[in-house]
């Protein structure tokens, strides 16, 4: 089965990040953003592979605060969708959801580069 997912992006948010910081400061900051981001979804798929809830749940409220400030809407929603999830006990829907917030993820990094390349 191959999944196609969609993002959506707040570029108005992007937008307020540049104009108050500045263009200098807010590719530094979006960049860092984009690195911690992906660091994150690495270490909350291995935090769920061993079992450790507690990593999984403290990793994706950082995933929802980056995601947030850098306007990545369909990762922070995912992200919630997941943390929701790690204190039931659908453990199956938790995987799926987890495994779509790393197809998101994937393609919010790509969707936000793509936006640094254009003139904001």
């Amino acid at each position: 089965m191959n999944h196609r997912e969609t993002v959506r992006l707040d570029r108005a948010q992007l937008e307020r990040l540049y104009v108050q910081l500045g263009p200098a400061r807010a590719d530094k900051e979006v960049n860092q953003s984009l690195e911690d981001l992906a660091i994150g979804l690495a270490n909350v798929q291995k935090a769920q592979r061993r079992g450790q809830t507690d990593a999984v749940r403290d990793g994706m409220r950082d995933l929802i605060a980056i995601a947030n400030k850098i306007g990545m809407t369909s990762l922070g929603r995912v992200a919630r969708d997941v943390l929701d999830l790690s204190q039931g006990t659908d453990f199956a829907g938790f995987s799926a959801t987890l495994a779509r917030l790393g197809r998101i993820g994937e393609r919010s990094l790509i969707a936000v580069w793509d936006i640094q390349d254009m003139s904001i």
